[in-house]
Parts: structure tokens; C-alpha cells; sequence
């Protein structure tokens, strides 16, 4: 919301030489966040100029400029920066005619941008100040609008002061307007009204309600009649509560708009249209209370309705949209039953003020939110209206909204207000909220007196009297977010400021902390990160092709996905991941690894879910309602995922690069494994979903049982887009992992005893794999084989067709003696028999 501080000041005593900073914390102190500062940066002198004569001047490259000769002060007056009353300047723009008033910035002056101004030489010329157009004064994103051409002529926009006036305060200038977010709670602040109340609580400085200042009529007797009918209210809430006409008749369409609303408008981040339309959003802005505005001779039988659309039903929106309406749209109708307009959202083109329109019918209206809301996303049509109408507006602003959008029409367009008007009002008033006696304390910790809670929530509008248990507070028609005594609470201590709440350290409970499969978690995570990995939260749903690339199976379907193409919740982490990697190399980012700890969900086949009945809202769950909840829900067990690409070093002085490839796969599952205390390898009997059929395989943990917990390896080549060069992944389950890891960790003594080295290179068929070798070496060399490490795999000249040759080091130990040469390399033999009984190896000569 965008608040112009003078337009403020009207309805809060504003301190004289109020910045908009200070506004800024004043508001920040009672919950809004601060965003930025529009206008406010334009200094002058900037006057009000007139042309006396212009010489055309054709340059060499085409273009034209005007020498002109300008009077910018009264005749025997000195001009407003001390010069002289008559400059020369050069302009550029074409619509300047002898006998206009522009505005002229004069040497000293500073433009938006900032853009200051000098006298300088242009064009063989000493230009002694600028012609401004719109654009440049900061009045218009484009000229065009308010002077067609590029200089701003005083005359199109209805102004002929004298020469020499400050244009600053002419224009409307001198004005900035401060912005801040406003929550979706807190709809009522979505005006001027709001924030001039929201800045008194503040600061305790004094509130004029604008609402007050008009006296609306009491009767319903308008020309206009109104039927409201709704069929098919949403979640049993009518859609329209409130809903009010007024007729203005014999405006004038041509009456231009006065420059103080245009400028206001402005400031808000409101483009000025035409006068009626104009006062509409000028009342908005103020009251909070969105208004339209119809031409009474465009309404069919001179009456309106209030329905739901029917299926398919056609409209023609003010943006020239023609549009098919859905049965949940709640429309405007006129007397012969025509849709004329989206409630709350937009107007219809057949009713709409144009050009030649002298009667108006103002219509001031109260609709459902979420009615409004649907209807906004439904037809991708957010407006003004639906922002404030889906957080709520007051529903008891309408009258007086309605009123001052006559009073301004009356008096700045010539029109003539019938004096009844059509009030149609079913709005329900705001429910009491007992605040009991401590419980700001309770809730906060801050202790505030009763009279500190009392003045705090009359500031922002509410009615409070003592009751037995504590204060009755009644919220008023502006807060229907006021339900309960939290609410309230929130309330009075956003007003005596948040200061007051204590800062003070939960004491953690004794003997708890983090459970062991937390602990194991975050042991994960720091240890990925600690070796360069960079953790990443992906979108957890992925398309069908996605799935069945990398995990085939049952899958649950989204009903109402934000991404039609991806409805499937995920079996895998790697679809996201490698999302995540192709937008990194996207971003010139080639060389990345990432990891993920996440769920995923496994349906089981032909099982059914979400049938479990939910506990209602606002109760406490029945026994068993949450656990028949849990059981309700497909298996959800927690993985972790790591997806490496790019290069592994990078290229270097004597150094080429290394590509990643399936060693890196390998890397990430022995740390994973590392971090848990469990120990894991890679089997090659299956080949996993979406991987390389030879550089891949499952995790599987080396203690007994054996559990595959996994996949790792090479991801097939080509298999993600614009991601060239191999790519090492790893998937495993963490939930199955943590089941096989051992309870504690075991500490082996760090042995006082010399160890024994020896290698071992043994030929196999290519086909064999060398973990499976490495297995049963150490298997037959036995306890006292300390480490085991592949070092060498050879192919080629001295080897017969189809083998390799496998060389491991040896490490032994003995933990009670030295050990022999002897004993070590029987050791070794024996290790080497058993890889000859399983793989058929022999030793390499």
C-alpha cells in the first residue's frame, strides 16, 4: 500500500517537517513491514515558463532541435534561481508552439533519477535550463498521456498560472508517498482510513475517521433496485452481505480532474483515467471500500442482481476480455437478467463510463473473500477491488464510501445526486471476544495493566467493557479477524509495542535431546557438506516420465497440482536433483554436486488411501484419529541422494582436468556409509532404474544380513538434457540404512605393533568384479589382514584376451607381536586361494 503523506496528514495530526522515514518507523512499530519511498525527490527551482519563440535547427544526423527563448519570471522580476527573467534553451521535442506554458527547471534544480541541472553547451548553444516532460517531472511512465509529444503543456492538463509560479506545488510535486506490505490479515490498512488510524495508535497522535465526515442517507429508496440471489453460496456464506447504490445525474463528461487527486493518484500507484473514474478509486484508496461506477443509460431495465453465473455464461470485461464464466463466479446483472460485471473483480465493457456518459450509478458493495479470491485465480484477473476484497473490507464503510463518491462528483463534475438510495444490508455484526484477566501475560510474558489493554484496542476501534472473567472486547466492522482471545492478545501487544515482550530462553526439559536417527541425520549432512556437497531442497513432485526413469512403481497422484505436467508424487530424489543440476549448468555452473535428504512416498500396489475421516477443525483429535491418520498414508521413508557432475579437479597449471565418473558414486556411498557407522559397498548384480548397465549397482551393507539399502554408479549417458558428460549418482534408503547400522559405534585400539605390506596382482575375466575379488581376499588372508585397497586394474600386451589383472595392497597385524615375512605372506597366499576357488583367479607372473 502506497500512503501519500500529505493525503495522510488530512486524517492524522502528522508532526510539521514529518519524514517519510519517520512515517516509515512510526508504522513499523505496530506490525507493518517497511518497502520504499515514492516521489520526494524532486527539488527545485522548477517554474512555470512561457514560450516567446522557437528557431527550428537541422542537424547532421537528422534530427531537429528548437532554440527557444523562454520568459520564466514576471517582467522586471528576477527569475527564481537569480537570473535572468529570459533564457535561451534547446529542446529537442516537437509539440512546442510560441505562446505555451511548459515547465522549466532552471539551472540547480534536481529531477528524479537524480538528474540534476546545469547550465551546459548543447548544439552550439548554452542551454540555461530544461522543458520537462511528464515523464521527466516523474508524473507519467510515458509523456504520452498527459502531452502528447514529450513536453508537458500546462494547457492540455486544464492549467494556466502565471509565469514564474514554483510548478513544484503546482503539480503536486512536492508530496511523497511511503509504501508498506500489508498481510493478507489485515486488509483494512489497504487504505488511508486505515493507516491514518494504524499511524495514531502509533504515535498517539490524533485520528479523523473520513468515514464521519459525510452523512449518508438512511433510507432504501433508490432509483436503482438491487436482487440479490445467491443459489449456490460458497461454504454456506452468502455472497454478497452489503450493497449499495447512488444515482448522479447531469455530469459533465469533459470536467478534467483536478490536479490534487490526479497527483494523490499518482502517488498511490493509480493511473489517472477520467474524472468519474477517478473519484472511484480515489474513494477506494481513502475509505478502503472498492467502488464502481456504471452508465445508468447501459443498464438494462434500470436495476441490478446479484447471482451466481451460469455454465459457460459469456462477459466482456473492461480489459476487452471476452470471458466464460464458471458456476462458482458470483456476477452483477442488469434488470433483464445480462451478466454486467465479475463481483468484486472487474466490470463489464457494456455498462462502463465512457466519454459520453452523464448519468452515473455508484455502486458500493460487500462480497465473500474467498468467493472474490476463487474468482480472481479462475479467470487470472487480479485487480484493486479483488486485493482488497479478498482480505476483507468493512462492510459497514459502504454508505459513506458511496456518499463521498456523490459529494465529489456533485462538486467537481456539475452533476446532481438523487437524494434516495438502494440499500440492501445482511452483514452480521462482529461477535464479542472475552480477553481474560492475565492472559496477555500468559501468552507473551509482557505485563500490561488493564488500562494499557483498554486504550490499546480502542485505538484501533474496538468497544470494550468490563466483565467478570476479564474485558469484553467488540471488534469493529473493519477487524473481522478478531475471534478470539489470542487475536485480542496479538492486538494490545502490537500496540504497546513488541519491546514489551521479555526475551527469554526456553530451559530444555532434562533428559531429552535429539533422538538417534536424528543425530545420524544431521552427522549425514555435515559430512556431505564438509566434502563440497551443497544441500538442496527439491520440488517433490515429478512427472510420469520422470518416475518411471528412475523409479518404476505405484505412484499417488496430486488431484489439483500447481504443475499439470508434474502430478506425481516422488519415488526418487534424483529427478529433482538432476533438476537442479541442469539449471545450475544452465547458469554456467558445470561442475556441481549436490545432496538432498528428503521423503519419498511408496504406495503400496492396489492399496487405498485418504479415507481416514479428519478430526474437525478448531477440536482436539479423538484417541486413535491421528494414528488411523498415519496408517491412512502411504509409506514415506526418508532418503538421501547425491548427484555429481562437471569435472572432479579442475583444469590446472600441469594439471588436466578429471571428469566425474563412477568412482565419485562409489566416494559418496563409503562417506554416507562413514557417517552412520555402517560400512557399505556396491554389488553389480542389478542394474538400477535410469543407470549405466556396466558402472552401476546397489548399496548393500557388508554386515550380515546383507541389506541393499541403494543404487550408485553412472546415470545413463545422454539421459538429462543439456547436462554433457557423465553424471555420478547416488540414492539410499536412509530409513533402511539406519535399521542395518549398528546401535553404537566400536572403537578399534589404535595397535602398538609394526604392520607388514605386501601387494597382490591377480588375473580374473573381465567380467568378474574386483569388489568381489577384494571380498574373497579378505576373506582367506583373515584377522590378520588390517586393509585391503584396490590399486591397479591393468589390461593389455602380456595378458590373454578378456582378462585383467586386479593388484590389491595388503596391510597385516598382529595386535600381540610383530609379524614375520613368513607370516604375512602365507597371509596372502591364503587370501589368494580363495579368490582362485571363487573367480577362478590366478596369480599374474
Amino acid at each position: 500500500m502506497r500512503i501519500p503523506v500529505g493525503w495522510l496528514a488530512e486524517y492524522a495530526d502528522l508532526p510539521a517537517g514529518t519524514t517519510p522515514e519517520a512515517l516509515h518507523a512510526a508504522l513499523v512499530r505496530v506490525g507493518f513491514e517497511e518497502e520504499t519511498v515514492h516521489g520526494g525527490d524532486l527539488s527545485g527551482p522548477v517554474v512555470v515558463g512561457e514560450v516567446l519563440e522557437t528557431t527550428p535547427e537541422p542537424q547532421k544526423n537528422g534530427k531537429t532541435i528548437r532554440w527557444c527563448s523562454v520568459r520564466v519570471a514576471p517582467e522586471g522580476e528576477r527569475a527564481a534561481d537569480g537570473g535572468e527573467p529570459v533564457r535561451g534553451i534547446v529542446c529537442g521535442a516537437g509539440n512546442l508552439h510560441v505562446g505555451d506554458k511548459v515547465v522549466v527547471t532552471l539551472p540547480g534544480a534536481v529531477l528524479p533519477g537524480p538528474f540534476p541541472i546545469a547550465a551546459r553547451k548543447t548544439y552550439g548553444h548554452v542551454s540555461d535550463g530544461m522543458i520537462a516532460s511528464a515523464r521527466e517531472l516523474g508524473l507519467s511512465d510515458d509523456s504520452a498521456p498527459l502531452s502528447a509529444g514529450g513536453i508537458l503543456r500546462l494547457t492540455e492538463i486544464g492549467l494556466d498560472p502565471e509565469v514564474g509560479t514554483d510548478a513544484v506545488a503546482l503539480l503536486g510535486l512536492d508530496d511523497a508517498a511511503v509504501e508498506v506490505n500489508v498481510t493478507p490479515d489485515r486488509g483494512y490498512a489497504l487504505s488511508i482510513r486505515g493507516i491514518a488510524r494504524e499511524y495514531g495508535a502509533s504515535t498517539g497522535a490524533a485520528f479523523r475517521d473520513p468515514a464521519l465526515a459525510v452523512t449518508p442517507p438512511t433510507t432504501d429508496d433508490g432509483a436503482v433496485r438491487v436482487t440479490v440471489a445467491d443459489g449456490a453460496p460458497i461454504r454456506g456464506r452468502t455472497g454478497c452481505s452489503v450493497f449499495v447504490t447512488r444515482v448522479v445525474r447531469g455530469v459533465d463528461p469533459a470536467a478534467p480532474v483536478p490536479r490534487w487527486m490526479s497527483s494523490r493518484l499518482r502517488l498511490a500507484g493509480v493511473r489517472s483515467i477520467s474524472l468519474a473514474v477517478d473519484v472511484t478509486n480515489y474513494v477506494m484508496l481513502e475509505l478502503g471500500q472498492p467502488l464502481h461506477g456504471y452508465d445508468l443509460a447501459r443498464i438494462g431495465g434500470g436495476a441490478l442482481g446479484v447471482r451466481r453465473a451460469k455454465p459457460g455464461e459469456p462477459l466482456v470485461t473492461l480489459d476487452g476480455q471476452r470471458r466464460a464464466l464458471d458456476a462458482e463466479d458470483l456476477v452483477i446483472t442488469d434488470g433483464a437478467g445480462a451478466v454486467i460485471g465479475l463481483a468484486g473483480v472487474m466490470g463489464g465493457e457494456a455498462t462502463e463510463i465512457t466519454a459520453s456518459t452523464t448519468d452515473v450509478v455508484i455502486e458500493a458493495a460487500n462480497f465473500d473473500p474467498v468467493s472474490v479470491g476463487r474468482t480472481a485465480r479462475r479467470h487470472k484477473l487480479p485487480s484493486e477491488a479483488s486485493r482488497r476484497f479478498e482480505r476483507g473490507v468493512d462492510p459497514g464503510v459502504a454508505r459513506a464510501a458511496a456518499q463521498r463518491a456523490v459529494d465529489l462528483l456533485v462538486e467537481l463534475a456539475g452533476g446532481t445526486a438523487d437524494p434516495g438510495q438502494t440499500w440492501f444490508d445482511e452483514s452480521e455484526p462482529p461477535s464479542p471476544v472475552l480477553l481474560p484477566t492475565g492472559a496477555v501475560l500468559r501468552r507473551t510474558g509482557a505485563e500490561v495493566t488493564d488500562a494499557e489493554a483498554v486504550s490499546a484496542l480502542e485505538a484501533i476501534g474496538c468497544t470494550v467493557e468490563s466483565a467478570e472473567e476479564g474485558l469484553l472486547v467488540v471488534p469493529p466492522t473493519w477487524r473481522r479477524d478478531l475471534l478470539e482471545s489470542a487475536d485480542v492478545v496479538e492486538e494490545v501487544v502490537r500496540i504497546v509495542g513488541y519491546d514489551r515482550i521479555p526475551s527469554v530462553l526456553p530451559v530444555a526439559p532434562p533428559g531429552r535431546g535429539l533422538t538417534r536417527e536424528q543425530r545420524l541425520r544431521r552427522s549425514l549432512g555435515t559430512v556431505l557438506a564438509a566434502v563440497g556437497g551443497f544441500e538442496v531442497q527439491s520440488y517433490p513432485l515429478v512427472s510420469a516420465e520422470q518416475q518411471s526413469a528412475y523409479a518404476p512403481g505405484p505412484s499417488m497422484r496430486v488431484a489439483n497440482p500447481l504443475d499439470a505436467t508434474a502430478p506425481l508424487l516422488r519415488r526418487s530424489l534424483l529427478p529433482g536433483l538432476l533438476d537442479a543440476a541442469r539449471r545450475n549448468r544452465s547458469r554456467g555452473l558445470a561442475d556441481v554436486a549436490l545432496f538432498e535428504l528428503g521423503s519419498v512416498f511408496l504406495p503400496v500396489e492396489g492399496a487405498s488411501y485418504g479415507t481416514a475421516e479428519l478430526p474437525p477443525v478448531g477440536a482436539r483429535p479423538a484417541p486413535g484419529a491421528l494414528t488411523r491418520i498415519r496408517e491412512d498414508l502411504p509409506p514415506q521413508p526418508a532418503h538421501v541422494a547425491v548427484v555429481v557432475t562437471g569435472d572432479r579437479l579442475p583444469k590446472g597449471p600441469g594439471q588436466a582436468a578429471e571428469p566425474v565418473d563412477w568412482r565419485d558414486a562409489i566416494d559418496a556411498v563409503r562417506r554416507i556409509g562413514a557417517a552412520v557407522g555402517a560400512e557399505l559397498r556396491v554389488r553389480q548384480d542389478v542394474v538400477p532404474a535410469g543407470f549405466h548397465p556396466t558402472r552401476s549397482g546397489e548399496v548393500v551393507t557388508v554386515s550380515e544380513p546383507e541389506v541393499v539399502v541403494g543404487a550408485a554408479g553412472e546415470l545413463l549417458p545422454g539421459s538429462v538434457a543439456d547436462v554433457p558428460g557423465r553424471i555420478a549418482a547416488v540414492e539410499v534408503d536412509l530409513d533402511a540404512l539406519l535399521g542395518a547400522a549398528p546401535a553404537g559405534i566400536d572403537f578399534t585400539p589404535i595397535s602398538t605393533m609394526p604392520a607388514a605390506t605386501q601387494d597382490v596382482s591377480l588375473v580374473v575375466a573381465e567380467a568378474v568384479p574386483a569388489d568381489g575379488v577384494r571380498e574373497a581376499v579378505a576373506a582367506g588372508a583373515g584377522a590378520l589382514l588390517e586393509a585391503i585397497d584396490l590399486v591397479d586394474d591393468y589390461r593389455g600386451a602380456g595378458l590373454p584376451d578378456g582378462t585383467r589383472s586386479l593388484t590389491f595392497a595388503l596391510r597385516f597385524r598382529a595386535a600381540d607381536r610383530t609379524l614375520t615375512a613368513a607370516e604375512a605372506t602365507a597371509a596372502k597366499q591364503a587370501g589368494a586361494a580363495v579368490a582362485a576357488e571363487r573367480w577362478g583367479a590366478r596369480l599374474r607372473e
